[in-house]
């Protein structure tokens, strides 16, 4: 009897072209990732509501069995992705461009974390993209995710240590082919991690950037 209610159900369901959507909900990767849970929260969360980079969810899988505690890390952009680095490696410093989201992360970020606040100026010798500089130090991992993209690669690129790994996200973007050339030019390889990401229902792509013998292990 169940089963013949059900069978009903779906074929209403059906009839009426939501049955595939009630089947994501239900039951699907979707579902699992906690996409449904960030699109009506507009955060970059997992199912259990906790913090995500908001990268391709493939490429989040990927970093999240090759990150170490050792590693130091540098984003351009901070946001949800800095929480959950700050979790899984040893310090974090971001630059961003938004005063009022550096105040509203303020409260959230742990003591690893360092934040900065410049004016973003598009271009290669503005304080937004040579704000790396200032740390004095190399980067096992340098995160490209904030504005003004092609020139912070071309300053990300310089702090790298010998190990360092960028990542470019959104590099699916024409506007950010001239980072890739350039990364390809100095001799790094590519992978490209393409699919959903959280929030949004279009297609992304977030890159990495490697050589051999990298911190990542790839």
């Amino acid at each position: 009897m169940i089963k013949k209610i059900k069978k009903v159900v779906w074929q209403f369901l059906n009839f009426l072209k939501i049955g595939a959507h009630v089947q994501l909900a239900l039951r699907s990767n979707l579902k699992d990732e906690g996409w449904f849970k960030s699109f009506y929260k507009k955060q970059a969360i997992d199912k259990e509501g906790q913090p995500i980079p908001w990268f391709t969810y493939s490429a989040v899988h990927f970093l999240s069995k090759r990150l170490d505690k050792s590693f130091e890390v540098f984003e351009y952009g901070c946001g949800n992705s800095t929480l959950w680095l700050a979790q899984r490696v040893k310090n974090v410093d971001a630059v961003e461009g938004d005063k009022d989201w550096i105040a509203y992360l303020q409260n959230k970020i742990p003591a690893n974390v360092r934040l900065i606040y410049y004016p973003v100026e598009e271009n290669q010798n503005g304080k937004y993209a040579q704000a790396i500089s200032e740390m004095g130090k190399k980067y096992d991992l340098v995160i490209v995710d904030g504005r003004d993209r092609n020139n912070c690669v071309i300053q990300a690129e310089k702090f790298l240590g010998e190990k360092g790994v960028i990542i470019l996200d959104n590099s699916d973007r024409p506007d950010y082919q001239t980072s890739i050339d350039f990364l390809l030019e100095k001799g790094y390889r590519k992978i490209d991690f393409i699919g959903n990401t959280a929030i949004v229902s279009i297609i992304s792509s977030t890159s990495v950037f490697y050589k051999d013998n990298n911190c990542l292990g790839i």
